[in-house]
């Protein structure tokens, strides 16, 4: 299971993360519909990175309670929220660029997740060990669903015929939500219950030593880690070694509901503040000569800070099988759940709904398909698979503001 933030305990949550949010919902009140000076710009600000910081605090603590990988679960879907509210929000305010707000959002959101946070997990781990151990099953099946939940929704838009420009027709719309909603519970039901060992921590020496023989050890075939607290691999029995970490006591009950409700309020918290500080962002993307979709890639790193913060330091505790169901998770979510949440909301919502991508951005999900299978088919990765996933990261955020 995740374990909770060092300064939580078993009956007592840490006092700043506690009042951050709570905090962060009544400037939220009191700033609302209101045209803001300077200094409270930077207050609010503030209160905004503090609410991603505490989301992250209280996510895990309620994921150390329920355990893994449904802690993973949860984090993804509570930065699902966030991405929907701040899509929507946007999207009624208005303003250039808003018709392919969900695209840009949802595409720099798969780019980050597979290359930003996969590469930054991997970089961090391999640093430490050497090699990073992972189930290849496990994050093959991620990775296999988040590609095709992109293609359906953002590449084949490009392609269709039915309305002119790169947007789907109200049928070719409601299959993509279908399909995309059908195919993330699916995999919520896997990752859960009929595989969940697939997803769970691997035992690092057992896999190295399997790496480094070719051969099938004790407890490990070639390709294939050992998860960890599993009896058998192929149905050999196996004896598990736990990773570097830091078994502390679940949280108890009454403190688990407490970080619920602080996570919750929080999350209102991003989302509101976010929404006040969006004519702000803006103005300062148009000052700039920047074009639109740089909005949706403040939007995406934004709401992936917990994930990339929870990612970095799962992978410090060389539990890089946790930090890679964050990265995929919350890519698949960002897809499976943002696009049917948008076309419920353009029932209402006036304009058109751009989803289809431009070349650059296709032959860039291409490279991540192409890099990414390559990394996860092995089960480890070293620093140079690290580096990669950045480099494609880093190129698309110089492309996204040099096209």
């Amino acid at each position: 299971m995740t374990p909770p933030p060092a300064t939580t305990s078993g009956t007592s949550i840490d006092r700043a993360a506690g009042a951050v949010p709570l905090l962060a919902v009544a400037a939220l009140v009191a700033v609302w519909g209101r045209s803001l000076p300077a200094a409270v710009e930077v207050v609010v600000v503030i209160l905004l990175a503090g609410s991603v910081l505490a989301a992250v605090h209280h996510a895990e603590v309620v994921a150390h309670r329920v355990g893994e990988p449904f802690g993973s679960l949860i984090l993804a879907v509570a930065v699902t929220v966030i991405e929907v509210g701040l899509i929507i929000t946007l999207v009624v305010s208005g303003g250039p660029g808003t018709a392919s707000l969900a695209r840009d959002t949802v595409f720099a959101a798969v780019m980050i997740t597979c290359n930003g946070i996969v590469g930054l997990a991997l970089l961090v781990a391999t640093a430490r060990r050497g090699v990073a151990a992972f189930n290849a099953e496990g994050t093959g099946a991620a990775l296999a669903t988040v590609l095709t939940l992109a293609t359906l929704s953002l590449v084949l838009p490009t392609f269709t015929t039915g309305t002119p420009g790169p947007e789907f027709t109200g049928a070719q719309l409601a299959f993509a939500a279908v399909a995309s909603l059908v195919l993330y519970a699916l995999f919520v039901v896997v990752q859960n219950v009929r595989h969940r060992d697939y997803f769970l921590p691997v035992d690092h020496h057992t896999a190295s030593r399997g790496a480094s023989t070719g051969t099938p050890g004790a407890d490990a075939t070639p390709g294939q880690a050992t998860p960890v607290g599993a009896t058998s691999v192929d149905g050999m029995p196996v004896h598990a070694t736990p990773v570097d970490d830091a078994h502390a006591a679940a949280p108890s009950t009454r403190t688990t509901l407490i970080s619920l409700g602080l996570l919750v309020a929080a999350l209102v918290a991003v989302v509101g503040l976010a929404k006040v500080e969006s004519k702000t962002i803006e103005a300062a993307v148009t000052g700039a000569g920047l074009p639109h979709t740089v909005v949706g890639v403040v939007i995406a790193l934004l709401i992936l800070l917990p994930e990339t913060i929870a990612a970095v330091r799962n992978a410090r505790r060389n539990r890089v099988q946790i930090s890679l169901n964050l990265a995929l998770g919350s890519a698949m979510a960002s897809i499976g759940l943002t696009i049917p949440a948008i076309t419920i909301a353009s029932i209402w919502l006036d304009g058109p709904l751009v989803l289809g991508l431009g070349s650059t951005q296709i032959v860039l999900l291409g490279l991540t398909a192409g890099v990414g299978i390559l990394t996860v088919m092995p089960g480890r990765a070293t620093v140079l698979q690290g580096a990669v996933h950045l480099s494609l990261c880093a190129a698309f955020l110089f492309l996204a503001t040099n096209p």
